[in-house]
């Protein structure tokens, strides 16, 4: 297993990932240690309030057959943070040096002044929305019984040992991708699937809750990896 680990701390700081369920992350897949898959999407939201009582209709109807559709257990997630406002205010920073005249500038700075100050008084929230699709190897029909009763008590040997398996069920996970995207798309409703990287970043956004902001990672092919034990 493949795992973020910081550079400075021992050996035995890392006895936490024990309580972790997630064994790997290849190919913007979530490997976990039961050795079944998950793929998370990133879904876009819509005003559903200001749509007209035909198109909410609609909506409601396509969302209703999407539900009829599925033949799978899926989890849907919405994640709430605290927005993060610093990046704007040092953009508004910089312009406001930049500017040669002096009205402009002024204005530049009350305005930010003002950005500032209702980011401190408001509770001003930013809210992701994730799907959550799995696939388990018990779930393969292609296997006979001996490889189902295998994928039951080794499943994450199995997965791990033989790279075919792996895409066999990355296959058969990212069917059911598309078949929700394609689904959802039909409420106007933008879906994406989360890659490698963006995982990481959601995952330690997860396990390391910050109340104001989430820390974004960048560069992943840098950071020490280290074997879960």
């Amino acid at each position: 297993m493949e795992f973020l680990k910081p550079k400075n701390k021992a050996a035995g700081a890392s006895s936490t990932q024990k309580y972790v369920e997630v064994d790997e992350i290849r190919d913007g897949m979530i490997v976990m240690k039961t050795g079944a898959l998950r793929s998370i999407l990133l879904v876009s939201s819509l005003n559903f309030d200001l749509k007209s009582t035909q198109e909410q209709d609609a909506i409601i109807g396509q969302y209703q057959a999407f539900l009829n559709s599925l033949d799978f257990p899926v989890q849907i997630v919405i994640s709430s943070r605290r927005f993060n406002i610093e990046p704007y205010l040092d953009l508004l920073q910089d312009e406001e040096k930049q500017q040669q005249n002096e009205l402009l500038r002024f204005q530049i700075s009350e305005y930010k002044s003002f950005i500032k100050n209702l980011t401190e008084v408001s509770n001003i929230m930013s809210k992701y929305f994730y799907v959550i699709v799995p696939f388990s190897p018990v779930e393969d029909e292609q296997s006979g019984i001996l490889d189902k009763l295998f994928g039951i008590f080794r499943t994450r040997q199995a997965v791990s040992a033989h790279g075919n398996l792996f895409e066999t069920y990355k296959a058969q996970l990212l069917q059911r991708v598309n078949h929700i995207a394609a689904a959802l798309g039909g409420t106007g409703i933008n879906v994406t699937q989360l890659n490698t990287e963006e995982i990481i970043e959601l995952l330690y956004n997860s396990y390391n809750p910050s109340l104001f902001t989430t820390t974004i990672i960048k560069n992943v092919e840098n950071i020490e990896l280290a074997p879960l034990k």
